[in-house]
């Protein structure tokens, strides 16, 4: 015999059926302002390339690129619960997600590593052990955006399903590893270019900024992996949709973090670091050989 079951919440007044559990009906409403919040900050981040367009590099439209594909993303993940929420099926809206979803992803770690290298604004090319790191972590990409698909479409219970889980934890981790190496090498690159090139200053601003992000990069990693999954498994179900808000939350701060520290500048080219703040930063560099040693 045939057997089809539903499961659904009945709400309002007429009592009309809901196919998301209580923890996750808020969620379309969540996804879409969260859209709206990206597709702003789109719009911004094209407001200072058009002001700073003499200073543009091109890793800026590669970060532009970034924003846009997140708030389609949060679109079409808004439309696919939705659907789920009024009919218990996405109706192919699951489809355009899992493909902004895949695309958001990939180009977010080769964001991360990009940066980490300095590509366009400190140097016009990628090294060698540069190139490798995005030969690993695309790929490695591509297999996590797999399992998260085969994850979500796969049975709660399912033996291939933990398969899966596990595969995906694992590929995550080594991703979330390899884009911090990109950024240790630019550190070590400005330290030593602070001690031999005269310029100090300049290169303890950059070494500076390069460190600030390496924390940023870890902490995002640490918020959005490690204490969303802790939320998820000490939240009460019906405020499951608080640990999604405050990964999403999470990856906002990262994204305007980013954008912020690594905007286009416009470069005054009378600007000059006078001998006490190059002689200042020279003895900072000296305090910093001494701590390693």
């Amino acid at each position: 015999m045939a057997v089809r079951s539903a499961m659904y919440n009945l709400e309002g007044k007429q009592n009309s059926r809901d196919y998301l559990s209580a923890g996750k009906t808020i969620l379309p409403r969540v996804y879409f302002l969260l859209s709206l919040v990206y597709f702003s900050l789109a719009g911004i981040w094209v407001y200072f390339l058009y002001k700073k367009r003499l200073t543009v590099f091109r890793i800026h439209f590669f970060m532009l690129a970034v924003i846009v594909l997140k708030a389609f993303n949060l679109v079409f993940e808004a439309e696919d619960k939705s659907y789920i929420k009024r009919t218990g099926s996405a109706h192919g809206w699951d489809v355009l997600f899992y493909i902004f979803s895949f695309l958001k992803g990939i180009m977010l770690f080769t964001l991360i590593v990009l940066i980490g290298t300095g590509w366009s604004f400190l140097k016009p090319y990628l090294q060698d052990k540069e190139k490798k790191v995005l030969m690993i972590v695309i790929p490695l990409q591509v297999v996590a955006n797999i399992a998260q698909v085969v994850i979500d479409e796969a049975s709660p219970f399912g033996q291939d399903r933990v398969t899966w889980k596990q595969l995906f934890l694992l590929v995550d981790v080594i991703c979330c590893c390899a884009v911090l190496f990109p950024i240790v090498w630019s550190i070590k690159n400005l330290r030593e270019a602070a001690r031999t090139d005269g310029k100090a200053a300049v290169n303890l601003m950059k070494l500076t900024l390069f460190r600030q992000y390496y924390v940023v990069v870890i902490c995002y990693i640490y918020f959005t992996r490690v204490v969303v999954y802790a939320l998820e498994t000490i939240t009460s179900y019906k405020y499951l949709w608080t640990a999604v808000l405050a990964g999403e939350l999470a990856t906002l701060a990262f994204y305007v973090f980013t954008g912020y520290k690594f905007k286009p500048e416009a470069h005054n080219p009378y600007f000059a670091i006078d001998d006490e703040e190059e002689e200042a930063a020279a003895e900072q560099l000296k305090l910093e050989d001494e701590f390693e040693l």
